[in-house]
């Protein structure tokens, strides 16, 4: 566990998550701002996640939630980042992206996607526009059951990792 930029601990999601991740992930969702994902899936992907939690005042509260999805031997992708509304602009979003770069490097994994409407907060992580159609296709396995596919407006992005760590161009975040 470690302390991230704001008053909470950046950690890998447990068990105990699972509702909370899935409420913040369907706010989102929502507002067709990510891919909602069911309590199934999360629970059968539960490692890919890690979690920002505060103390609330019924204990532990998941604000801030990013997965690493492995794709292939060296593709991997970051997805489902969401921030609850009160904490953004804190550096919660880039703590739990950088965690899942260090934890695709850890891997050995070279190459780390996403697929995004915010492009910019990505550039700072060395992240670079892609054309969709270079990713396998495996990749698009969850979009066939998005709202908007097959006409996504989400931007490709990919960040050549080598396997090492890629430090924050710029500061702030999400």
């Amino acid at each position: 566990m470690s302390r991230g930029a704001a008053e909470g601990v950046l950690r890998p999601a447990a068990m105990g998550d699972v509702r909370g991740i899935h409420a913040l992930l369907q706010k989102y969702a929502d507002q067709g701002l990510l891919l909602g994902r069911s309590l199934s899936s999360l629970y059968d992907h539960l490692r890919d996640y890690m979690v920002f939690s505060v103390e609330g005042e019924s204990g532990p509260e998941i604000v801030g939630v990013c997965s690493l999805h492995i794709c292939w031997e060296d593709l991997a992708e970051i997805r489902s980042l969401a921030v609850d509304e009160p904490w953004q602009g804190r550096g919660i979003g880039a703590s739990l992206v950088s965690a899942c770069i260090d934890e695709a490097a850890r891997l050995g994994i070279g190459r780390v996607f996403t697929l995004t409407y915010q492009p910019e907060f990505f550039r700072k992580f060395g992240f670079i526009e892609a054309d969709k159609n270079d990713l396998p296709h495996k990749v698009w396995s969850d979009c066939v059951n998005c709202p908007k596919f097959p006409d996504c407006n989400e931007i490709a992005m990919i960040c050549y990792t080598g396997g090492r760590r890629v430090d924050m161009v710029a500061s702030g975040g999400a």
